[in-house]
């Protein structure tokens, strides 16, 4: 509704839609009263004539005037023109063309169409007209035989993006049109819209191009998975039309996910029969990275989850499980971390994939782990090969499988299981090979490459069940290092003794922290001697070190009835008498077997220093009084039991260092042999270790070992029977093994439990239940 100012008594009056009011011309009389709303204006309902009020002077008067008649003859001449002039203009946007009226013109025209009415009658015949070209251009595709394949897709492409230019064109022409009138109209769709509408009932429905469009789409995608050349721009601007037509899903995408699933379902079959498992992880691997950038260049967001839903049923799901059996070992084996990480990437891709991969890993573990383990000729290196194998399977864990927590702690199961299939034998071996490393005598590591070395055997031994087993050779192998002074470092011993601490507990190291113990009050104990025997100005020759050992805390040594030389026998007795002075109560009992002495030696090139055993001394010593010693005779005059003396005379005679020389000539010492001092024995050092021949261990002496472990357990299986059952009073037996298995540091079978049960209630011990036998009680 215009409204008018009445300013000055003048009237002003828009001749496009009202008429002019003379000033001779008189409203009629009101035939209401006047009456003033609630903003000051003045409301005539006679003249439909607005008055403002104004506290000045007479009230401003707004007057709406009358419409004249229109004039319907003129306004379909209007019609008719003005579409003419805006016809021409499309018809020159179509053709490409220049447009020969102004935009600015057009846009008049279009507004003046609108505001005469016609604004319905101007949105058909846009649509008429759009639809008449639209119509046109197929008949030339379908005349030209553009109806098929490449061709009928370039040729719909080329009327898409020219027909798009066009609308965007003629959209801002009738842009009052399409604001003003469209826009409020539900009835009827924007401009824009409505070209769309137009193109697809057109182009896809009346002439039958939308399912054939999909169909050559999806060839051409599949001519590209093949290795063809494809029309990327062609590709990309057919799918952006069918999903600006919103017909992307009914007409390209099902189809498409379809033929991707018969493809890949077709590929899969055949490359399992063709390829290794490197080849096919690379493969799999090369189509998802294609199909990623066919989804960044062409493919609607929508299609990446279901296409790689396909994609990895079909070649990773299917068929992945054959490969993972078939290859997984192989790539283990020859540690290709890199084609392992790609199989672990893959099956995450899947359900439940890793799962395979993890139980194919742990089998191949327990495979190879029993092959290393129970092969008696690998003895030699297996503590070796056992943390090579850990190292490399660590770094496939940590490399190729992320630090996957589920196969770490299968890697963990499958080495605990191997390595405890042979009883006993592997903690053996690794107190061995840790004693080798630990020894003075070791040059291979430096002291860094000791730590690690030492760190990775502790990896191997937190698998050992029976650390019992370890303990005892350790322990055995620790007392030789420490009384023999062949330790490679005091550091390097104690940061040992603190793994173990740390892995085991303290009760676990007990023993061996109170042979560092004596080993450092011996240290006193000795200065205080000396200082004893300086004091009373007593001779002490030959100089004396005495290790006093806590019985218990070290092995058991048999003890052995050597006729020492007269002067080393006065040192002992000094010393024992100093001992018993200062610890009455205590008996001292000498091991001869581990006593160590530092010779001089006097030879026709040149005095020597030898450093050898008590036996090898005792043994030396003898040629001081005559030159030529039989065995027979060595024998009765030292009393070293013939096993050990073999080895000591073998050592003097017949290894590297030849102080002595044996008639006849041999490697082996027998009876018959005889002895003489080697006059002509010569070496470029002034000190001289010569190191006793060590005895092979024999089936006899592991088993005195693991019979010591036995017996060890049993009182360790006692102790915890009664200690559980002093606490609980009452148990069953289910109850008591379960207990009894979570203190033990080794392996234990229910019926050797049961035959211990059975001691204690004979010992009175415990009892059982007069109504359950499964039941309990302790015996205070």
């Amino acid at each position: 509704m215009d409204v008018l100012e009445d300013d000055d008594d003048e009237d002003f009056t828009d001749a496009r839609a009202y008429q002019s009011l003379s000033e001779d011309d008189e409203p009629r009389k009101p035939a209401a009263k006047k009456k003033e709303n609630d903003d000051g204006l003045i409301v005539d309902p006679s003249f439909a004539a607005f008055h403002f009020a104004s506290k000045n002077g007479p009230p401003k008067k707004l007057i709406i005037k009358k419409l004249k008649p229109l004039d319907k003859k003129n306004n379909e001449d209007s019609l008719k023109k003005n579409w003419e002039l805006l016809s021409d203009s499309i018809e020159a946007i179509q053709q490409r063309c220049g447009v020969s009226t102004s935009l600015e013109n057009l846009y008049q025209t279009v507004d003046t169409l609108c505001k005469e009415g016609k604004a319905d009658e101007t949105y058909l015949n846009l649509e008429t007209k759009l639809e008449n070209y639209l119509r046109k251009q197929c008949e030339e595709m379908r005349a030209n035989g553009h109806t098929q394949g490449l061709d009928m897709l370039n040729a719909v492409n080329a009327l898409w993006e020219m027909y798009i230019e066009q609308l965007e064109a003629l959209i801002s022409i009738f842009l009052v049109l399409d604001r003003f009138h469209a826009i409020n109209n539900r009835q009827m769709q924007s401009i824009y819209d409505m070209g769309l509408t137009t193109f697809h009932g057109v182009v896809l429905d009346t002439f039958g191009l939308g399912q054939r469009i999909g169909l050559v789409l999806v060839d051409q995608i599949t001519e590209e998975r093949k290795g063809e050349k494809a029309n990327t721009n062609l590709l990309r601007s057919s799918i952006r039309m069918l999903s600006a037509l919103c017909v992307y899903t009914q007409l390209f995408e099902e189809t498409f996910i379809s033929a991707s699933a018969a493809f890949y379902k077709e590929e899969g079959e055949k490359l399992v029969q063709e390829l290794d498992t490197s080849a096919y992880l690379h493969h799999v691997d090369s189509r998802i990275r294609e199909e990623e950038t066919r989804c960044d260049l062409y493919l609607n967001y929508t299609t990446r989850v279901h296409l790689f839903n396909v994609l990895d049923a079909r070649l990773i799901a299917k068929a992945m499980e054959i490969f993972v059996k078939k290859g997984a070992a192989e790539l283990l084996e020859q540690t290709k971390y890199a084609e392992l990480k790609l199989m672990y990437d893959l099956l995450g891709r899947v359900t439940n994939g890793r799962n395979i991969l993890r139980t194919e890993f742990a089998d191949f573990i327990k495979k190879h782990g029993r092959n290393l383990v129970n092969d008696p000729q690998r003895d030699a290196t297996m503590v070796k090969d056992l943390m090579s194998f850990k190292e490399r399977m660590d770094c496939c864990v940590s490399n190729s499988f992320a630090g996957d927590e589920k196969i770490g702690q299968a890697e963990k199961d499958a080495f605990d299981y191997f390595i405890n299939t042979r009883p006993t034998r592997p903690a053996e071996l690794i107190a061995k090979f840790m004693d080798a490393r630990l020894r003075a005598g070791n040059k291979e590591n430096s002291e860094e490459e000791l730590d690690s070395v030492m760190y990775r055997a502790m990896q191997i031994f937190r698998f050992i069940q029976g650390k019992d087993v370890f303990e005892a050779f350790y322990k055995r192998d620790l007392a030789k290092r420490l009384l023999l002074s062949r330790s490679a470092s005091v550091d390097a011993e104690k940061a040992m003794l603190l793994r173990l601490r740390q892995e085991c507990g303290p009760g676990f190291t007990h023993k061996l922290e109170g042979m560092f113990k004596d080993m450092d009050l011996s240290i006193g104990l000795n200065q205080a001697f000396k200082q004893q025997m300086a004091a009373h100005g007593a001779s002490l020759r030959p100089d004396l070190t005495v290790n006093v050992l806590t019985m218990g805390m070290w092995p058991k040594y048999d003890p052995s009835e050597v006729v020492i030389p007269p002067e080393m026998s006065q040192c002992l007795q000094q010393f024992s008498d100093f001992y018993t002075q200062k610890h009455s109560g205590r008996k001292l009992q000498w091991q001869h077997s581990l006593g160590q002495a530092l010779l001089k030696a006097e030879f026709p090139h040149g005095t020597k220093e030898l450093q050898v055993s008590l036996y090898q001394a005792t043994v030396i010593v003898l040629f001081n009084s005559r030159n030529t010693w039989k065995y027979e005779d060595i024998l009765a005059a030292t009393k070293i039991e013939e096993k050990d003396l073999n080895r000591t005379l073998q050592s003097l005679a017949c290894a590297k260092h030849k102080v002595l020389q044996k008639s006849p000539k041999g490697k082996d010492v027998e009876k018959s042999d005889e002895f003489t001092v080697n006059v002509d024995f010569t070496d470029k050092l002034h000190r001289i270790r010569i190191s006793q021949v060590q005895m092979k261990e024999t089936a006899a002496e592991k088993a005195h070992v693991e019979e010591e472990v036995s017996a060890d357990r049993i009182y360790q299986i006692d102790a915890a029977l009664v200690r559980t059952m002093k606490t609980r009073k009452t148990l069953t037996h289910q109850g008591l093994l379960q207990e009894l298995f979570s203190q033990l540091r080794f392996p234990v079978k229910a019926v050797d439990v049961k035959t211990r049960i059975a001691s204690l209630i004979e010992r009175d011990y415990m009892t059982r239940d007069a109504a359950d036998s499964n039941t309990y009680h302790y015996v205070a």
